[in-house]
């Protein structure tokens, strides 16, 4: 096996082979798709002495595998003879070719979360376009998840609501985050623990807090469990504010997460036109809207509160992101089985990229996903809304 051999010559090759050999053979694995650029860097950059960068070269590559080794073997052949043959050597060309990823072609989602590499932390950590994560502030990570499921009135249950949940626990939880977990809240209580949230100890030692919230919902507002189908356009709904988020986390409320990353997350409809109750798609009878009518599609804009989103002062919501389920004139569906769309999406492309991705990117990736998502004469396509990321922000998952 190649690996072997790696590891049978390893103390030699890094005794006797040159820095420009090295440099050599970093290209050639970087154009055989053996390493990638990051890696590539990350070997030069952050190792001071030609030994150490020949050390972590042939411990990445051996890592790799068989083929990955074989690749490496053929390479120092043929750009250094006499070492290939003092470390006794032995190479025949892999029978396959690792495939170059084709663009074309969905990825293959990963069921669990990648971890980061050492390499690829230590490398942004050096990138002054980024927010800075130390291994102590990934150890106060912290998360406020809210979902509303069962509600007052039974006809509104939110069906497959459970999965979300359980989905996004599990996700929050494996990228660091300690999840603050609350199950079926009126809109006072949604309110009552953003407020006691903001005041979590852990906020002053985290590097970024995430925040969802998943619920029947309308423009501007997440609706509490005791929501009802309005009889009139001033009847008072049990609603929570969306901006309220961003008061309560913003720097003059909550001060201990200044300067740092605040996502929010929103699984809820925003849509005005719909009917009265919950649709049921005639196509899919299994996926199903968060949708309630609103007490008026004629109410003006400012009533809604647009005027105060678009009015906001940008230094009191620096380095906020949202993430909202969809656009303010459409509904957002949810499988009875496996839960909302939105959230599967997020689950499988956080799991896939987020090793190497930073949020906005990844938020970007989500909302491609929704390109080909399509029932007849109906769409979804969720919102990056708000954004005052002033860096990018990467998770680096298992630091």
């Amino acid at each position: 096996m190649a690996d072997k051999e790696l590891g049978r010559v390893r103390a030699d090759f890094v005794t006797s082979v040159s820095k420009a050999v090295i440099k050599l053979l970093l290209d050639d694995l970087v154009e055989d798709g053996v390493l990638n650029d990051m890696e590539s860097e990350s070997i030069l950059e952050e190792n001071d002495s030609r030994a150490d960068k020949a050390r972590c070269l042939i411990d990445i590559v051996k890592k790799k595998g068989d083929t990955a080794s074989s690749k490496m073997i053929v390479h120092l052949k043929s750009r250094d003879s006499s070492l290939y043959e003092k470390l006794g050597l032995s190479c025949s060309q892999p029978s396959q070719a690792v495939p170059a990823p084709d663009p074309r072609k969905p990825p293959e989602w990963s069921d669990t979360l990648i971890n980061t590499t050492e390499q690829f932390w230590k490398m942004k950590m050096d990138d002054q376009s980024i927010y800075h994560v130390t291994k102590d502030a990934f150890k106060n990570r912290v998360a406020l998840l809210i979902t509303n499921i069962k509600f007052t009135d039974g006809k509104f249950n939110r069906n497959g609501a459970e999965k979300d949940e359980e989905n996004m626990r599990n996700l929050l939880s494996a990228l660091g985050y300690e999840v603050v977990q609350y199950t079926n809240l009126t809109g006072k209580a949604i309110n009552k623990a953003l407020i006691d949230f903001s005041k979590h100890p852990r906020l002053k030692d985290t590097d970024s807090v995430l925040v969802v919230i998943m619920s029947h919902g309308k423009l501007g507002a997440v609706l509490g469990v005791d929501c009802k189908e309005p009889l009139c356009a001033n009847e008072e709904q049990d609603a929570f504010e969306v901006n309220n988020i961003y008061k309560q986390l913003s720097s003059d409320k909550c001060p201990a997460l200044l300067n740092k990353p605040k996502i929010i997350i929103i699984q809820a409809c925003r849509g005005e036109e719909r009917g009265a109750v919950l649709v049921s798609d005639c196509a899919k009878p299994d996926l199903v809207c968060d949708d309630l009518k609103q007490p008026s599609p004629s109410l003006p804009a400012d009533e809604e509160g647009l005027e105060d989103d678009t009015l906001r002062c940008v230094h009191k919501e620096k380095d906020f992101i949202s993430l909202l389920s969809c656009t303010p004139d459409t509904v957002s569906y949810r499988d009875k089985n496996q839960g909302s769309i939105l959230i599967q999406y997020i689950v499988q492309v956080f799991n896939t990229f987020a090793h190497q991705d930073d949020v906005e990117e990844l938020f970007r990736k989500v909302m491609q996903r929704f390109e080909d998502f399509s029932v007849p004469n109906r769409r979804q396509m969720p919102t990056k809304d708000r954004c005052t990321l002033t860096r990018r922000f990467y998770f680096f998952p298992g630091l």
